[in-house]
């Protein structure tokens, strides 16, 4: 009798063991889905999918127009992984339009002379100073050897930081999206503009900008756009960049860089007026975003400051 007893409370034991494992593997399964930290390819215009966002999601995101383009970083070295980005310009003039003129060597330090498409161009160039005032996206051309030439419009005095992003074709970082920048000042009476407050709206040649969404730092978020004029809806969005919208962001402090891919796809000459972007703002504080567009064969661009948590 005390033998069957024993062996009646081993089993009860081992029972317990058992289902007490297999709680614990289930909760780590939980756990591991709930932290996938697979990084999306290419905010390389923006970053690496987020901590909280579960394999489903991150392959839905994949899925995603633009979501093969995404850039990890903030753009503010001009080096990155062998790659860098070369001037000789350190001053620009201010009050008239003027040529930078920039390289990219690739990690055997040779001028890199090949780059992949990204939204139609194979370079994209912009240009913010320091308090987030000036904005410039430009796409310059490059000569046989490797030397690009941006043309800037008129530059106020101050500090600027200047962004190259863009795709090697062929080396160790084919395929892979990089945003490096430059510091450049331009000399004069610099007077520092103060940024505006956050706001969810703001006005532009008429139209009225209006954003949905409540990003946080580091985190992958949906944000919604939508146009208006005149209080109806804007649906004559036209093809811009492969896209009805392009839309980019600056941290305020140190003018950080983040591109927010459109995820609206474009389906004829018409769009709007909603358009859908992912957004992955790497740190918190005010954002100044930009919002490019085109109606009638006219590029509109409209500016608001979005308060990342």
């Amino acid at each position: 009798m005390v033998t069957s007893y024993r062996f009646l409370a081993r089993r009860r034991g081992l029972a317990a063991t058992g289902a007490a494992a297999a709680l614990a593997l289930t909760l780590a399964a939980c756990g591991s889905s709930s932290s996938d930290s697979s990084s999306m390819p290419g905010m390389d215009h923006g970053g690496k999918s987020s901590a909280s966002a579960s394999p489903s999601a991150s392959q839905a995101m994949d899925d995603m127009p633009g979501m093969d383009h995404m850039a990890s970083g903030n753009g503010l070295s001009d080096t990155r992984d062998g790659y860098r980005l070369i001037s000789k310009d350190a001053t620009l003039p201010s009050g008239k339009q003027t040529a930078y003129r920039f390289t990219v060597t690739g990690p055997d330090g040779r001028p890199v002379t090949g780059f992949a498409l990204d939204q139609t161009k194979r370079m994209h160039f912009y240009a913010i100073r320091s308090d987030l005032t000036g904005f410039q996206h430009i796409h310059p051309t490059m000569a046989a050897d490797g030397t690009w030439s941006a043309n800037l419009s008129s530059l106020a005095p101050g500090s600027w930081r200047l962004f190259a992003s863009f795709t090697p074709d062929a080396g160790p970082g084919k395929g892979k999206d990089f945003v490096l920048s430059r510091t450049v000042t331009v000399p004069g009476n610099a007077t520092k503009t103060l940024l505006p407050a956050p706001a969810t709206s703001t006005q532009a040649d008429g139209y009225t900008v209006t954003v949905k969404g409540e990003p946080m730092a580091g985190m992958a978020h949906p944000l919604t756009v939508s146009i208006a004029k005149d209080g109806k809806p804007v649906t004559d969005l036209e093809p811009y960049l492969d896209t009805y919208a392009h839309l980019t962001a600056f941290h305020e402090g140190d003018a950080a860089f983040a591109h927010l891919h459109p995820t609206t796809k474009v389906t004829g000459d018409n769009g709007g007026p909603d358009l859908s972007f992912h957004a992955e703002l790497p740190a918190s504080g005010n954002w100044r975003l930009f919002l490019q567009f085109q109606t009638g064969g006219k590029l509109h661009t409209a500016a608001l400051t979005l308060r990342v948590g």
